[in-house]
This record gives C-alpha cells, structure tokens and sequence, in this order.
C-alpha cells in the first residue's frame, strides 16, 4: 500500500467517522419514520422472522426489508437503541463514498480523493446518514449500479454489469421498483442522446436478469406466500397509488424537488450547476453542427447529467413529494462536479471571481442556521442581537477566507478543503449547540424517560390528541403498543395517559367513573402526563 493510498484512507475515514457517526445518538429518534422502522426491525428481531415486517404485532408492508435486515444485525451485535438503528444508514453513506473513490481511482484518477469527499459533504448525504430511513440503502445501491453500468461501458468487462444488476436488485430490496425503472430510464435517455441505442439492447443481459431475479424475487414471493395483502398493499397502494394520487398528503408543487436538490448538493451547488451546464453546451452545439458521436469524456459527463436530472423530474410528476425521494440522485452532482475539476486542474488557474464568491456565500451560509440551531428548534425564527451578529460574522469570515483562497494561485484545487471548513465546523454546531433541543422538541426519548421514572412497576400507555411522531416514538422506547384513545382504544386496566393540556375535557368524557391523576406536564412539547385507574376500580 503506498502512501498515498493510506492517506487517502484515513482522510476518508475521518471525515465518514465524523460526519456520520460521531454524535449519532446525541438525540433521538425523531419524525414518525424513525421510530417506527427502528421498531418494526426490533420486532422482526424478537420473533426471528427476516420475512415479515411488522408493527405492533400486525404485518407492516409498507416497504421492502433491506433497511430492517441491517438494524437487526446492528441489533445483535450493539443491542437496541437510536443509535443502532441509525448505524445502516451511516454505514450505507460510508460505502457510498467508498464506491465514488474506487470508480475514480480505477476510470478517472487524479480526482478521486476530491470525488470522494465532495460526495461525503453533501448536505443530503450526511442528513440521511443520520436517519433510521430506507432512503440511504436505495442511494447507494442505485448510486453502485449506475456507476457499475459505465464502467462496463468504458471497459466492457462483464462483471460490472453483473455488478450493475446485482445492485439494482438491493434497490427494490431497500424501496421497492424504482431502482430498476430509474437506471432504465436513465440508460435509454443517454442511448438516445449519444445515438447509440444498441446499448440498451446490449444492456438486456440474460445472466444479469437472472442474477437480478435470484436476489430480488425471493423475499418478494416469499412475503406474498405468508401476506396475500402484500401486493395490493405494497404495490397498489404505496407505490402506484403513492405516484399517482395524494393518498398520503404529502402534496407539493411541480417545482418542489428543484430547491430540494440545490438544498441536498451544498455546500456545492454553484460548482456542480457549472459542472451539469458545460457538457450539455458542449453536446447541444456539435449536435446542431452535425458532428459525430461525442467522445467518450463527454459522454461520461452526459451519462451523470441523466443521472442527475431523471429522478428529479421522475418524482416532480409524481403527486406525493417527499423530500428523500430524490436521494438517489444526489451522488451524480459530485461525480459532475469532480469530472469537472479534473478537467480544470490541467490549467492551474484561478476560479473566475463571480463563481468564487458565489460558491463561498453558499458554503459559509449554512453555519448560520447551525449554530443557531437551538433557536430555530425552540423559537421558530433566527434570534436577533448578539448571537445573530456573532454567527454571520463567524460566516462572514468563513466566507472571505473560501472566496480568497479560490481566487488566488492555488485556485480550484484548494476548493476541496477550503469548502470543506465549514461543513465540518456546522455539523459539530449542530451536534454541539442543537443536539439538546433537539431531542427536547423533537424526540420522544426526554419523554420516555420522565415516565419510567415516574413509574414502579412498567404500565400501559395511551395517548389522546398527540401527534403521531410522539406515539411512534413513545413504542418505540417504551417497546409498547401504544392505545389512542381517539381510535376507541382506551385501555380498561390501570395506564399512563400522554396528552395535550387542551384535551381535558375529552379524556374526561372517555374515562367516566375512573380516576385520572395528574402527572406533570412535558413543557418542551406542551403535552401533560396522567395515571388513570382500571376501569370499575373506586374513585
């Protein structure tokens, strides 16, 4: 192993260890997905099944197993908690990372530590790293088996397509068909811009569908031998119905993924608009020249300019939005975006002074919001005074120092480093001035805990008129089915009861002939605590 090899490594090991483990547990689970798959793969562990999700006791076909497989192995080995079950995910960034690295070293070398840590720094990458969610394993399987499809394309050596539909089998496993679809979709649009539409025959690879079919299929049939809902659950429901209909009220504008993916590509997005533009002038103006099929360095920066823009304009057709569908097409920006510099570091220039500066407010912004991040959490708004003046002008300086540095001799090839200051610096904010707020107002964790306290034996427990990311989390640290009472579920035996202060008078009317104490009252999420007797025991 040379030197440089080893510090390759251990650069890219810091940064993953600190960007997505460090701290991982610092909060808790919060949102209603978190808890709920966290609970639905601990479920899975205790009953020993690997087939059938569930939750509460009940089939929970909502997504495929992937994600749950890893959080049981994490279970095994570190036992059941937030941290273990967001560990897939950061170990799923990890291998993401690991995967744009060797697809450099091997096809486009002097780039790949850039490719790399560029990839690792994305906003969207290191926020779903943290989060128990299926959304990371479908990134890095698809982001593996798109990158395996060129490189069978450059070298046309078999075993990256193999590679290619290996991985597509591990998406549908993670979420479902649109692995496949996606990768389909993308493979036909850059056929048909560099006219050469033989490779999508040449890509219907017998042993490669078989392969596909041997890891996809048999978990699919199995689960639909043991649940005859699934296909209508899962297909009809949570992938068509989800595509085609609101269903899920998770309704937004066409436009909704544009600011989304500018959001999930810093501190990089002024570089990689940059990166995705030129190529495409390139193709458009010896398209309209006639000139004959680009080159095979044109045709790479095309092939990740599709990667890029069809699963945002796939899920902008889609009538639910949310905002980790279009993970998976985060990696192609640091692909373009390193292609780029590899192309421009042969000039040793300067970066032109508007892209400098513009990149540099962009990188340094985020510091702001980070370190402000207990205000945002507990207040809603930015503060004013001191604090507000203290945090732009720590950005201030950030940005100053980015826009210099880019600008200077060394140019674009201190743009790695520079950018990177402050991706680091507000990932520790967060974790450092955000962390307790966050799990105060976010997470059921703060809560679960006051009630054991208050507990001497372990009780039931319900809730009335809470929101479903304080009941989801609630079963998942208390490892308990939680009654609503709004759902007619009042527990007849003696329970602890979680509500808001405003609905007194509706538990009052659902607990006639019982006595209900007052606990206390969680201000951090402005819901009150009660121990309600059996039903028919005297007041």
């Amino acid at each position: 192993m040379t030197l440089r090899t080893r510090t390759d490594i251990l650069l890219i090991a810091g940064f993953c260890g600190f960007l997505y483990f460090y701290g991982a547990g610092q909060f808790g689970l919060i949102g209603a997905d978190e808890p709920r798959y966290a609970q639905v793969a601990r479920e899975m562990l205790d009953r020993h099944d690997w087939i059938t999700p569930t939750l509460c006791g009940h089939p929970w076909l909502e997504k495929p197993p992937l994600y749950y497989w890893q959080a049981i192995l994490a279970y095994a080995v570190l036992g059941v908690s937030d941290t273990a079950a967001r560990l897939p995910s950061a170990v799923d960034a990890t291998l993401l990372v690991v995967a744009v690295y060797l697809f450099f070293r091997r096809f486009r070398r002097g780039v790949e530590v850039d490719a790399a840590l560029i990839t690792a720094s994305c906003a969207g990458v290191i926020g779903y790293s943290r989060a128990a969610s299926m959304d990371m394993a479908l990134t890095v399987a698809f982001a593996v088996g798109i990158l395996a499809w060129w490189a069978w394309r450059e070298s046309d050596c078999r075993s990256y397509l193999a590679l290619f539909y290996a991985c597509m089998a591990l998406g549908v496993l993670a979420k479902g068909p649109v692995a496949p679809l996606l990768g389909a979709i993308i493979v036909v649009l850059f056929a048909a811009m560099v006219r050469e539409l033989r490779l999508v025959v040449r890509t219907l690879w017998l042993p490669g569908i078989l392969l596909f079919c041997a890891i996809a299929l048999p978990w699919y049939i199995a689960v639909q031998l043991r649940n005859p809902q699934f296909f209508r659950e899962f297909i009809l429901q949570h992938n068509l119905a989800r595509f085609s209909t609101d269903l899920y009220h998770h309704r937004e504008p066409f436009w909704y993924y544009l600011p989304v993916t500018l959001l999930a590509l810093l501190p990089w997005p002024v570089f990689v608009i940059a990166a995705f533009v030129r190529p495409l002038r390139t193709w458009w103006a010896e398209r309209k020249s006639g000139s004959a099929a680009p080159n095979l360095e044109l045709q790479f920066n095309l092939f990740a300019c599709c990667w890029l823009v069809v699963p945002v304009l796939f899920f902008s057709i889609s009538q639910s939005k949310l905002p980790g569908y279009i993970l998976p097409a985060i990696p192609a920006g640091p692909v373009l975006l390193a292609e780029y510099l590899r192309r421009e570091f042969e000039y040793e220039g300067p970066a032109p002074k508007w892209v400098a500066v513009l990149h540099a407010l962009v990188a340094a912004a985020p510091i702001v919001p980070a370190t402000l991040a207990a205000y945002l959490i507990t207040q809603h708004r930015l503060p004013s005074g001191r604090p507000m003046l203290l945090a732009v002008g720590v950005a201030l300086l950030l940005c100053a120092g980015i826009a210099v540095t880019l600008v200077s001799r060394l140019g674009l090839r201190m743009l790695r480093f520079v950018t990177l200051i402050p991706v680091v610096l507000a990932v520790a904010a967060v974790l450092k001035l955000g962390a307790t707020s966050i799990d105060q107002q976010l997470s059921a964790r703060p809560l679960a805990r006051e009630l054991v306290r208050l507990e001497t034996h372990r009780l039931p427990l319900a809730v009335c008129g809470t929101s479903r990311e304080l009941e989801f989390g609630l079963a998942f640290y208390r490892n308990q089915t939680i009654a609503r009472y709004e759902s007619g579920a009042v527990p007849l035996g003696e329970h602890l009861l979680v509500a808001p202060p405003n609905w007194k008078a509706d538990i009052a009317s659902r607990t006639v002939g019982r006595r209900v104490s007052f606990l206390g009252h969680y201000a951090a999420q402005d819901v009150d605590y009660y121990w309600v007797s059996s039903a028919g025991a005297k007041r």
